[in-house]
């Protein structure tokens, strides 16, 4: 298996945690109306999220000798969610690499 390095591309399944997290704060920026004054503000939006959903992730920081890092999860939207220590794995709340075809 190769080493996480920075900037590489990994896949996310997010965790029911981070669904409810994700699904929050868009819920909360959409109750906010920011937009309503058209003052330019970018507020989250996006579909649902949801656990076990698969996303493109970002490498931005490796923890060594553990084999934990912090990614940049691209969501189905305009927003990112940050995923911090997450570990290598096929359950929802860890990374993979993406499967070579």
């Amino acid at each position: 298996m190769p080493t996480p390095t920075l900037g590489r591309i990994v896949l996310y399944r997010l965790s029911d945690q981070d669904a409810s997290d994700i699904n929050r704060r868009r819920k909360d920026a959409q109750d906010a109306n920011p937009g309503a004054e058209r003052t330019g503000v970018i507020v989250h939006h996006g579909n649902p999220a949801a656990e076990g959903q698969v996303c493109p992730a970002q490498v931005v920081r490796i923890f060594e000798p553990s084999d934990a890092v912090n990614l940049q999860v691209a969501l189905d939207g305009n927003d990112h969610y940050w995923a911090t220590s997450r570990t290598q794995g096929t359950d929802p709340g860890h990374w993979a690499w993406p499967e070579v075809k």
